[in-house]
């Protein structure tokens, strides 16, 4: 007995699955003593015969007991109860459907190739974990009916379910007593002749006619209990409880309940990883679902430490009671042998009794430290699986901060360089209009680049960015073609022949200089007044740019470079009047007034021609002579400085006023006061 004893502690101390394979050897220990015990010959004994131990091995390992005790066996119910739960049971399988549930369907794939193979362990390990914790529950049901049994307590059972039972015996005696009472008829018919014979044979077809009505009475019992089976009506208590919720996957076990071949599930399409697509809100997705899958993975971890805490203490009064049973049949394998035959069967009464116990201790501990086993099994691959998720989203954050390095970088370097062109323009270009020009094409430029970054930093799937931007530009030209075709009009009014700030134009019907010119609006002071003197009248005049392509609307500007415009004196000569004279002393006049600011005229036509290919003449004073409704007019054209266009003109009138008081053939020659008038409205 010792040397199996050591044998349980070697096998339970050094092996990797120790109360496994301790249970085993246990179980050898215990049938080997009880067939290694001397036996006296008996007509009632059927247990092998095999020699006895020497008496001096016996004496040397176990002291002398007085005769009195020597042949006292003690019984198996002295045991103590075991305390099994059946709701500790039913809350262990509750807790493993729900750990299966959870591990199934509760993370979501990460992209990864190696996820599939996480995923198959982890339905073959839950798999095997469920199958393992109903076998475990079945025995222990099985153990608890046993106890109940032997305690005189009555199973929990339906009255549907004794009435059934009850049917079943009685029409199945009956149909027995029916078919002997029939072979027995047969073989009288066959010895007898006559009148006899024929009520035999009525008797027999009666006899027939019960047996073929009890037959039916029994098929529609045995459909009526399988009706009722499935349904989930006749099976009570522990055991019925354990066989619903077995219903409740019938993934793992099919629809009836019991253990088949699950079905083989779709195929799961591997979810395709952004990881690799290049793009930064790509990478920012695949980086958020590894680090979901990182947190699944971690619930379920935890989740599977508490599945096993349960199953632990569910083990632990099956662990106890199994240690109880192996003492006991150590003590009894420690006693003297018996002697006689009453000792002898009662001995093997004893061993049966133990066996038949731990047998059913072992039928349901196994499957749970087997379930442990699984489930560390099924931790390690979560720890692998997590590893995995974990070392690769490592690489993508990595990858995002690069990207978003760059990203930044990029857009400093554009913002440095959008500086060092502002101070360059400031710095060597002095022209206001020139300058303007520059600057605004630098925020286009700056704009360009810094949407150029963002999108090839952002965006990935360029082919879905083209067709998504196809359909927002048309949806944009249609909502906003008024400013579109003002931004538009906006490179054409800055062009060479453009519009600048402080240019006199008319547009519309208005006068007035530019004040500033926007992206998509332009703004110029109104001017007001006759045709000759523009004062402004306190107001600010808003365009589009738009309105550049208006054919209804035009728009008068200066040449570039000129701030000169025509005025003219007008007089009405005399029929008899002396024009020629008049014309001499008017242009006259006129030149000594011109002469002033004559030179800064010619200025503003050099320019002119330095910026058109047009060869036109210096601008100086005209006279025409021209028919008019109420006789022939005097016309003296002359340039003005607009600027300066009222204080010209003012001077105008008065040498005019003077000539024409002073001179009196001037005076005879025109009939009327002169006038002065814009050669071009507006």
């Amino acid at each position: 007995m010792f040397k199996y004893s050591r044998y349980f502690l070697i096998a339970k101390s050094r092996t990797r699955y120790g109360w496994l394979v301790a249970t085993v050897v246990a179980l050898v220990a215990a049938v080997g003593l009880s067939a290694q015990q001397p036996k006296q010959p008996s007509p009632n004994q059927t247990l092998s015969k095999k020699p006895a131990l020497p008496a001096q091995t016996t004496k040397a390992t176990q002291p002398q007991q007085p005769p009195a005790q020597s042949n006292m066996q003690p019984e198996p119910s002295l045991l103590p109860p075991l305390q099994l739960d059946g709701e500790a049971a039913l809350h262990h399988l509750n807790q493993v459907i729900g750990w299966y549930r959870h591990t199934t369907t509760g993370v979501q794939s990460a992209g990864l190739p190696s996820d599939a193979i996480y995923e198959d362990n982890t339905k073959s390990l839950a798999d095997q974990v469920v199958k393992l914790a109903f076998q475990s529950a079945r025995a222990e049901s099985a153990l608890i009916a046993a106890q109940q049994k032997a305690t005189s307590q009555p199973a929990p059972q339906t009255t549907q379910q004794q009435n059934l039972q009850q049917l079943e015996s009685k029409t199945s005696s009956q149909i027995g007593q029916l078919q002997s009472q029939i072979e027995s008829l047969n073989k009288q018919i066959t010895r007898t002749a006559g009148s006899r014979a024929a009520a035999l044979v009525s008797k027999r077809d009666a006899a027939q006619g019960q047996l073929d009505l009890q037959k039916a009475l029994l098929d529609a019992l045995q459909k009526m209990t399988l009706f009722v089976e499935n349904n989930g009506e006749i099976a009570g208590g522990l055991e019925g409880s354990i066989n619903q919720l077995s219903k409740s996957i019938p993934e793992v076990f099919g629809s009836s309940g019991s253990a088949q071949k699950p079905a083989t599930p779709p195929a799961a399409t591997t979810k395709p990883t952004l990881a690799n697509s290049g793009g930064l809100i790509s990478q920012a997705m695949t980086l958020y679902d590894y680090m979901s899958s990182v947190r699944q993975i971690d619930g379920l971890v935890q989740q599977t430490d508490y599945t096993r805490s349960v199953a632990d203490r569910l083990r632990l009064p099956l662990r106890d009671a199994l240690r109880a049973t192996i003492q006991e049949s150590q003590t009894l394998a420690n006693q003297p042998p018996a002697t006689t035959p009453p000792q002898i069967e009662q001995e093997r009464q004893n061993f049966q009794k133990l066996t038949e116990r731990f047998k059913q201790l072992s039928a349901a501990l196994l499957p749970l430290s087997q379930e442990m086993v699984v489930l560390n099994d099924a931790k390690t691959n979560f720890d692998e699986w997590h590893s995995s998720v974990l070392g690769e989203s490592k690489y993508v954050f990595r990858s995002v901060l690069l990207r978003v390095s760059g990203i930044v970088l990029a857009l400093i370097v554009i913002l440095v360089l959008s500086e060092i062109w502002r101070r360059i323009t400031f710095r060597y270009i002095g022209d206001p209009r020139r300058r303007r020009q520059f600057l605004v094409m630098r925020r286009v430029v700056i704009g360009v680049m810094i949407v150029i970054v963002l999108v090839l930093g952002f965006v990935s799937e360029f082919s879905s960015l083209a067709t998504f931007a196809g359909f927002i530009t048309a949806g944009i030209a249609v909502g906003l073609q008024a400013v579109l075709l003002s931004v538009a009009a906006y490179f054409f009014i800055i062009g060479r022949y453009g519009i600048r700030v402080g240019d006199r134009i008319s547009v519309a019907g208005v006068t007035g200089d530019v004040v500033d010119i926007g992206l998509v609006r332009l703004y110029m002071m109104e001017l007001a007044g006759s045709g000759v003197d523009f004062y402004p009248t306190g107001r600010i005049v808003v365009f589009s740019n738009s309105v550049l392509f208006q054919a209804g609307t035009p728009l008068f500007k200066q040449i570039p470079g000129t701030e000169y415009s025509w005025h003219e004196v007008v007089a009405q000569i005399a029929p008899q009047g002396n024009h020629k004279a008049a014309q001499q002393k008017l242009v006259a006049v006129v030149n000594a007034v011109y002469s002033k600011y004559q030179r800064e005229i010619q200025r503003q036509h050099q320019g002119i021609e330095r910026r058109v290919d047009i060869q036109l003449d210096v601008p100086h004073p005209e006279a025409r002579l021209q028919f008019a409704d109420a006789g022939l007019e005097l016309l003296v054209r002359y340039p003005v400085d607009i600027r300066k266009a009222p204080e010209i003109d003012e001077e105008m009138t008065r040498k005019i006023l003077e000539l024409v008081e002073t001179d009196e053939a001037l005076k005879a020659a025109v009939s009327g006061a002169p006038k002065i008038r814009s050669v071009v409205k507006g």
